[in-house]
This record gives C-alpha cells, sequence and structure tokens, in this order.
C-alpha cells in the first residue's frame, strides 16, 4: 500500500463507520466507532486504510508521497456536511434584525420591504457573478469551519430566468470551490407579489415552466417547497413535488415548521429524502416519516433566530426516526457554523454531543442521498476528513461558539489547516 496521504497519531478517529446503506438511528446515534490513536490512509482521493496507527503502517508496502502529518490529542472525524441552507442570494438583511431588535414583527418588517422581498429585489437585480461571488464568501467561511459538503438552495428568483440564474450561479460555484455541493430547485418558496392573490397561477408557472427547465439544464439534484400555511398548501406542494419526481429530481420538504399542516404526511407520502425544520410536526405526521424512511433535518439555529420553540428532538430519536442537523444558512438566519448548530442542538433540543455529530456527517449525508460515499471514515469511501483540535466528541459542545478546526481534508486534498502547531 502506497498511499498519497497519511495521518498517523491521532488522538481519536470518530469513524461514524457500519451505516453507509442507511443513517443512525435511537442509540446507534451514540454509537462513534472511535479508534484510539488511529491512522488514515488516502489515495487518489478516497480512504484506503482506517485503523489503529500501527496496524495502518503495518500495511505500507512504500512510503506515502507526502511526509506522513502525526495528530496527537486531536479529533478526526468524517468532513461536516450541511445538508440545508439557502447560500446563495442578493444583499443582506442586517436593517430587518434592527427592525425586529425594535419590536416589529415579520409581517410590520414585510411591509417595510423588508423581509423575503428585500432578497427577492436584490436577487433578481444580481448578475450570475455577483452571486456567485456572494456565496463563494459565505462557503469559504463554511468550510474553515468543517464543512466539505454543502446543499443549496435556488428561491430568491421566484421566475423562471431568476431562478434558473441561481441554479447557474450554484453550478458556477461547484467548480471554484474544492468541496463538494449540491444544488436544489425551491421555486416554490415564497409566491412572489406579481402573483399575489394567484397562487394557483404561481403554482402553474413552477410545474409547467420552471420544472421542466430545471430539468432539462440539469440544474439540481432535489426539488424542495415551502409548505406552509399562506404559502403553499398540501395540495399545491404535492402537485410541485410529484411534477419534478416525474422529471428525475429527488425530494425534499419544508414542513410543519410554523403550523401543523401536515407537511410530514406529504413528506412520507411522496417518498421525500427527508422534511425539514419540523417543529410542530404531529406524533401521527412523524410516525409516517419513521414507516416511509424519510429523515428529519433539525434546523436549531432558525429557532434560535426567530425565537421560537425549537424541534423536539428527542422525542424523534427515542421513536427510531433519523435526525440530521444543519445550519439552514438563509438572509434571514446568516449561520454559518455547524459548532453552533450542534451546540444548540445539545443545549436546546437535548441532543448528546455524539447524536449531534452523527447527525451532522452520516445521517446528514443520507439527508442528500450520499450516505454510500461520504459521512464515515470507511475503507472506498471519499476522503472528507476534518482534524479537529478538540480530545473528544463532548468538547465540541463545553467549547462552544469556537471553530475547533485544525485541518480540512477535501476528496483527498489538504484545503485548510491551522496556522502554527
Amino acid at each position: 500500500m502506497k498511499p498519497d496521504l497519511l495521518l498517523t497519531n491521532i488522538g481519536q478517529v470518530a469513524t461514524l463507520a457500519g451505516h453507509s446503506d442507511s443513517p443512525k438511528t435511537g442509540v446507534q446515534m451514540n454509537e462513534l466507532s472511535i479508534i484510539e490513536n488511529g491512522a488514515i490512509a488516502i489515495r487518489d482521493g478516497k480512504i484506503i486504510a482506517v485503523g489503529p496507527t500501527k496496524e495502518v503502517l503495518s500495511q505500507l508496502t512504500e512510503e506515502p508521497k507526502l511526509p506522513a502529518i502525526e495528530f496527537p490529542g486531536m479529533l478526526a472525524t468524517p468532513g461536516f456536511i450541511d445538508s440545508h441552507t439557502h447560500l446563495i442570494f442578493g444583499g443582506s438583511r442586517e436593517h430587518d434584525f434592527a427592525m425586529k431588535l425594535a419590536g416589529k414583527s415579520y409581517l410590520e418588517i414585510l411591509e417595510a420591504g423588508g423581509g423575503i422581498l428585500n432578497t427577492l429585489r436584490s436577487t433578481r437585480a444580481a448578475s450570475q457573478s455577483e452571486l456567485v461571488r456572494n456565496s463563494f464568501s459565505y462557503a469559504e467561511s463554511m468550510l474553515s469551519m468543517g464543512c466539505t459538503t454543502i446543499e443549496a438552495k435556488s428561491g430568491y428568483g421566484l421566475d423562471t430566468e431568476n431562478e434558473l440564474k441561481m441554479l447557474r450561479a450554484a453550478e458556477s460555484l461547484r467548480k471554484k470551490l474544492p468541496i463538494n455541493l449540491v444544488s436544489t430547485f425551491i421555486g416554490a418558496h415564497a409566491v412572489p407579489p406579481e402573483y399575489e392573490e394567484r397562487t394557483e397561477e404561481y403554482v402553474d408557472l413552477v410545474v409547467d415552466e420552471m420544472i421542466p427547465a430545471v430539468a432539462e439544464n440539469k440544474l439540481a439534484e432535489f426539488c424542495d417547497v415551502f409548505c406552509e400555511e399562506g404559502v403553499f398548501d398540501i395540495d399545491q406542494s404535492r402537485r410541485i413535488l410529484l411534477a419534478a419526481k416525474g422529471k428525475g429530481m429527488k425530494l425534499k420538504i419544508h414542513a410543519d415548521e410554523i403550523v401543523q399542516l401536515g407537511g410530514a404526511f406529504l413528506a412520507a407520502e411522496v417518498g421525500a429524502v427527508s422534511a425539514d425544520h419540523l417543529l410542530m410536526a404531529s406524533d401521527d405526521g412523524l410516525e409516517a416519516m419513521l414507516r416511509a424512511g424519510t429523515i428529519a433535518t433539525l434546523l436549531p439555529a432558525t429557532a434560535f433566530s426567530l425565537d421560537t420553540s425549537y424541534a423536539d428532538a428527542r422525542k424523534m430519536i427515542e421513536m427510531g426516526l433519523p435526525v440530521s442537523l444543519a445550519t439552514d444558512f438563509n438572509p434571514n438566519c446568516a449561520n454559518e457554523s455547524l459548532f453552533f448548530t450542534i451546540a444548540l442542538s445539545c443545549y436546546k433540543m437535548k441532543m448528546t454531543p455524539r447524536e449531534a455529530l452523527s447527525a451532522v456527517t452520516i445521517n446528514a449525508a443520507h439527508a442528500l442521498d450520499i450516505g454510500a460515499t461520504h459521512g464515515s471514515i470507511e475503507v472506498g469511501k471519499a476522503a472528507d476528513i476534518l482534524v479537529l483540535d478538540c480530545p473528544n466528541p463532548e468538547y465540541l459542545t463545553w467549547r462552544f461558539g469556537v471553530n475547533l478546526v485544525h485541518t480540512v481534508i477535501s476528496d483527498g486534498q489538504v484545503i485548510h489547516t491551522k496556522l502554527g502547531p
């Protein structure tokens, strides 16, 4: 065995092994398959060996292309996977935040020209290259905090031309970043002003024009919809999702975030890979997701930014529902850190640090349908690896609010590393 890159004497390697075919559930989420004083060998962007350092070194037939790197006292994990972001948009919304602090409601902010309408105007006015430039900055920040895969949604163009522009920006961004980017079409994110009081006509546009154009140009792997009271109801959401499924897209859904509309049931019915938010989901809806194999993607930073209650992660885990975590980075929740997300999940949703680590690695990989190739440190899988400047998984939440990344490896290449020892 001759690796390109060899990592040795790692204090702990949390491999998350054994769940490439299906996500972790229940007590499995606490089991990280940790190797003490571990080593990882990498060649051609893939993991070719993982185990105790002595065992991996015994397999060497030739020295690695680069000198072995030692990480004593540190924790290696799979690269973080952020499976729900609205990465690409124009403008910013700091003025909305100031209004929020002054006591204005979301509707009052919307009436003052803020909210999603602000982002809609800025996104439509931005060129594709401007969108790429803005989103590159956010993605680079996420990369520095351990993300080796990011999902990126459209949804702020809300007409065919601008939705395609956003997805093309994502395609361009994918070529510029040394990490994975997964594109999601969410033209049904809101009803644009020109279709006010004509939601059915806008759904027609999404189904008859946008989805075929996205599919024809192969610009998105997933289709998502904001299934919520006052936005898109169950029947409208079903129609959009089934149209996308008919064009070969996989499905996601913003479900039961604000009211208990039945989005969890719909996610199960249409075979969605994940249902996201779920703050208000009913027990019956969650049971339907469990039977259908739909992953619950929880977004605690959204509840934090809106100052609302949090999803009941403990109930979901104890009932056997697979749970993943994501940042929900967007103009109204500018959270670029899965470290912050992990901390919130433990402090506010009562997850354990090990459950949270499972939720941002192997379960997040399954939420993007890439669990067979990503999300764990196993022979044959993509060499997306973090080395964290901490001794064990519990340290992640003890020292919250800090970027603990020492080294980020994506596709077998060191793409970010901390200065100094």
